[in-house]
């Protein structure tokens, strides 16, 4: 390059001033290349290189992040309960803006934290008046979608030692007379007229005598109140509540760290929901071990946006609102509805988007659907790789060549501000994972933990963007893995059921011995029924479920969720349920095809014809189910653990038709029996 510089009739000068122009605008990792030095940038594999774990005497394992061998309990000393958590917000926020919501077609508008502070006074106030008591035997439920009353109502709770207990519809009516009885819930708060009318029906059927107050977000009709009043249930609006509680203001009753705070409900796949009663403490402890793990490349501020979706009901939502509320930022909710979360996203720019699997994958198939050419695709894939050694080099940006030419669209579409991005609730696809932490030039960290252990209980570590684990313990948990004898797990090989103790670990389940005994032994280890393996690196990886396993009729042991998600990597595949039975030999399957997806994959194999159509296609299901086959043996399932035959279903599993939990795990009770007629086609035709 020099000597065509110099015959060209360069000078030399200007030739290094050429050179040094061009390392101003690249990256230190670039220059090293380019002259061939190794990388000093590599914190991929660094980390991966380095225990993110150290090991006790007992064989359980602690982040080596952290302040000696002790758990961490809290991350600041002025907030170790979540009334303190708020009001630190609102101290170093300066009355900032705090909660926001928005009309269609419209900007956000804000509450401030001094604001939601007063309402919620008033509203605890209000409470007071009508017969419930300032201590943690009060509970009180919350049964609304996403937005600043919800809040508002919580807040109330926590100002005066209260307890809340959310409810939501998924649940199912008689899940929530359940919940109103065991939790011995005499007033609710609720979002729409509609769901006081599903209360009352309650009341009137004799079902839910306890219930006496019922609190409306929403504006409601008169005769609301008067068919309230003829079953003995008093029904308010929250405002009025609110006035109520100004005019006779009490003075707040602040709880304790070891003070219950939160009942939440999970809904399991079969029998009564469990009520997981979760203190301060615990709560305080769960986002603190986020904190310390994230503090080296994420410190949250002021100026912080998160936008909130994801079901307050839940502990992930939950937890990441605490983080924001902590250091003074804002929320701002969605309009309610799911297909205008991008058009929210772009009104509200946020800096922290929590996310599911669910909504990364099909950010990731809308993505590649676009590219609808060979070429475009490969370009897309080209520009991806490049990215992704970046981001294995510790490098996260999003002003590279690849991102103006490819990406800056694609963040956009979020707001065009995340810089951080957490993803939880159930596994993450690693190819779709490594695409998205290059494409959203943004960190991209993923948990794993479950309501008992507060939200999460694993972390990534900051600097290991590797997939395919869900990260190391958390500085406020131990975990270690026992063996699962009937499954051939065996803790000296470092798998077995992930257990978890620690301060973020919950205090059992409300009026529940027998479940909680089942889930916590005597030595405060909570039993998660997941199987873990550790990796090389200290991080763990969940690979099995211990529930939900069969024997066959040959006497082998099957667990259908970990063939499950196995077949789900194939390409046509958006869902999948795997059947077996005892009086059985052998597999079979219920397949949902990916309607996106499956067409493009179909014509390939020279098949056409609508989504209807190739539901119903022969060659297609063949070939859907030797793709299945293909994708079991490469990961080294055994010739029984093999579905033999499929049948293909054109309607996804749900929530609405009863085929999801909630949380999208499946119903396993309903789906055998949703598709009882067509396991026994499968099982005659195959015989």
């Amino acid at each position: 390059m020099l000597t065509f510089f110099l015959v060209s009739g360069g000078s030399l000068w200007l030739f290094v001033e050429f050179v040094l122009s061009l390392l101003e605008k690249m990256q230190t990792h670039e220059i090293l290349r380019i002259l061939r030095l190794p990388e000093l940038g590599d914190l991929g594999q660094f980390f991966h290189s380095l225990s993110a774990t150290t090991l006790d005497s007992g064989g359980a394992r602690r982040s080596v992040i952290g302040s000696g061998p002790q758990l961490l309990t809290h991350y600041y000393d002025d907030a170790r309960t979540m009334y303190q958590v708020f009001r630190r917000g609102l101290s170093i926020s300066g009355d900032g803006p705090c909660l926001g919501f928005r009309k269609p077609k419209q900007p956000y508008q804000w509450l401030s934290y001094q604001e939601v502070a007063d309402r919620a006074e008033f509203l605890g106030s209000g409470l007071l008046q009508h017969n419930c008591k300032a201590c943690t035997d009060q509970f009180i439920g919350v049964f609304a979608q996403n937005r600043p009353e919800w809040i508002i109502a919580e807040l109330a709770c926590y100002t005066y030692s209260m307890v809340v207990v959310p409810l939501y519809d998924t649940l199912g009516p008689g899940a929530i007379r359940y919940i109103i009885n065991t939790a011995d819930i005499s007033t609710v708060i609720v979002d729409k007229p509609q769901k006081a009318v599903l209360l009352l029906e309650h009341v009137e059927r004799k079902e839910t005598p306890g219930l006496k107050l019922i609190i409306l977000m929403d504006p409601f009709e008169e005769a609301l109140k008067e068919r309230g009043q003829k079953c003995g249930v008093v029904i308010k609006s929250m405002q009025a509540m609110e006035d109520c509680g100004q005019e006779n203001h009490h003075a707040p009753v602040p709880p304790q760290p070891d003070d219950l705070s939160i009942v939440c409900f999970t809904s399991g796949t079969t029998g009564n929901p469990k009520g997981a009663m979760l203190t301060h403490g615990n709560v305080v402890a769960d986002f603190s071990g986020f904190l310390k793990v994230t503090e080296s490349q994420w410190a949250p501020t002021c100026a912080d946006v998160h936008i909130s979706y994801l079901p307050l009901a839940h502990m992930f939502e939950r937890m990441v609102q605490s983080v924001v509320y902590c250091h003074g930022g804002r929320v701002g909710f969605f309009q309610g509805d799911i297909r205008l979360l991008s058009d929210d996203m772009k009104s509200l720019c946020p800096t922290i988007f929590p996310v599911v699997p669910r909504l990364l994958n099909r950010m990731y198939d809308k993505i590649f659907s676009q590219a609808n050419t060979p070429l475009k695709r490969w370009l897309l894939e080209f520009a991806a790789k490049r990215k992704q050694a970046e981001v294995r080099s510790g490098i996260i940006r999003n002003d590279s060549i690849w991102d103006e030419l490819f990406f800056n669209k694609i963040q956009a579409s979020l707001g065009g501000c995340v810089r951080m991005i957490v993803t939880g609730a159930a596994p993450a696809s690693p190819t779709v994972l490594g695409f998205l932490r290059a494409a959203l030039g943004c960190q991209v960290y993923e948990g794993y933990g479950q309501t008992e252990c507060t939200a999460g209980c694993t972390f990534t570590t900051p600097g290991d963007w590797t997939s395919g684990h869900v990260g190391a313990p958390l500085p406020c948990n131990h975990i270690k893995l026992v063996d699962v004898e009937e499954l051939n797990y065996w803790a000296c090989k470092g798998e077995g059921e992930i257990c978890v103790r620690g301060p973020n670990v919950f205090k059992g389940y409300l009026k529940d011995p027998d479940r909680t005994k089942e889930a916590l032994d005597s030595d405060g280890w909570l039993h998660t029924g997941d199987i873990g393996k550790w990796l090389p690196a200290g991080t763990l990886k969940v690979i099995d479920r211990k529930k939900h396993i069969f024997k066959l009729a040959q006497g082998e042991y099957v667990a259908p969720e970990k063939i499950e998600n196995i077949y789900i990597r194939s390409q046509p595949v958006a869902q999948i349920y795997v059947h077996g039975d005892s009086l059985k030999a052998f597999l079979v399957g219920i397949v949902v095809p990916d309607p996106e997806v499956m067409p493009s994959w179909a014509q390939k194999r020279g098949i056409e014809g609508t989504y209807a159509d190739l539901c119903t296609n022969k060659d297609l299901k063949k070939a859907i189910l030797e793709d299945m086959v293909r994708l079991g043996k490469e990961s080294g399932l055994h010739s029984f653990e093999q579905v033999k035959a499929i049948h293909i279903h054109s309607d996804m599993f749900s929530v609405q038709n009863g085929l999801l939990t909630p949380t999208l795990k499946a119903k396993r009770p309903e789906l055998r029996e949703y598709f009882k007629k067509q396991i026994e086609e499968l099982y005659s035709i195959s015989m």
